[in-house]
């Protein structure tokens, strides 16, 4: 299907209208996973011509992904990528993990960014980032296609030597599935239960009697109206 290049125009509207002069792209990758951590990246790339096919890493090719990732860490001005555990997701809930991850990522950067553009309608940076939400800003925007391309590849690269570190976590597949619900995912925590990997607040273990007494409950309201929202659970 045939995709509208992402543009400049936001970052140039920041610009004109804040007198900003360094703005970073922002995603996250991970928000849906039931293993492995919350992944952000901050991209920095100024009004430069992107790398060809540059859009919203859920529309390129793993393939493609992985070599515009490359042509990326060398094309941006400056990038950087901070995690939350999924130990921290447990404690904190999505929200607050998400802000962790991205100040990590932010604070990570070279130079500290005048404003951000956030991917999505909800602000989950807050004070003191200057920060404008743009609605599937990875396709639109940029410095957030990049961030999800950066963000997606070292994710995925994260979960695949996961994979790899040992047999007990081969099985879950998380080279191919990167910690997010599959039939081979979900028939390997019928099997074996969650590793120290898995995110143990979730509502999947709910569908899982064995295991159910390992599941942690959550501190912040926030967390419990994302799972009875529906956000995180899902049928076996």
């Amino acid at each position: 299907m045939p995709y509208e290049p992402p543009t400049h125009t936001v970052e140039r509207s920041i610009r004109a209208t804040t007198g900003a002069k360094i703005i970073a792209g922002v995603d996250e990758v991970g928000r849906g996973a039931w293993a492995g951590p919350v992944t952000v990246c901050a991209a920095v790339t100024g009004l430069r011509r992107p790398p060809a096919g540059l859009t919203d890493s859920k529309l390129i090719s793993p393939k493609r992904r992985a070599e515009l990732a490359e042509e990326l860490e060398k094309w941006v001005t400056s990038h950087a990528l901070g995690h939350a555990s999924p130990e921290e997701i447990d404690e904190l809930g999505m929200t607050a993990a998400l802000r962790l991850a991205a100040i990590r990522a932010l604070d990570a950067l070279p130079v500290r960014p005048d404003a951000v553009i956030l991917d999505g309608k909800h602000d989950y940076l807050g004070q003191p980032w200057r920060v404008r939400t743009v609605i599937k800003g990875d396709q639109s925007c940029i410095a957030v296609a990049a961030a999800s391309v950066l963000a997606k590849v070292r994710r995925d690269a994260m979960m695949a030597e996961l994979e790899a570190e040992s047999e007990q976590y081969a099985v879950f597949g998380f080279g191919h599935n990167a910690g997010y619900p599959s039939p081979v995912h979900k028939a390997a925590l019928r099997e074996w239960g969650p590793t120290p990997y898995h995110r143990l607040s979730w509502a999947y273990l709910d569908a899982l009697p064995q295991w159910r007494h390992l599941k942690k409950v959550r501190i912040s309201a926030e967390a419990a109206e994302l799972e009875s929202g529906g956000q995180l659970g899902f049928d076996f």
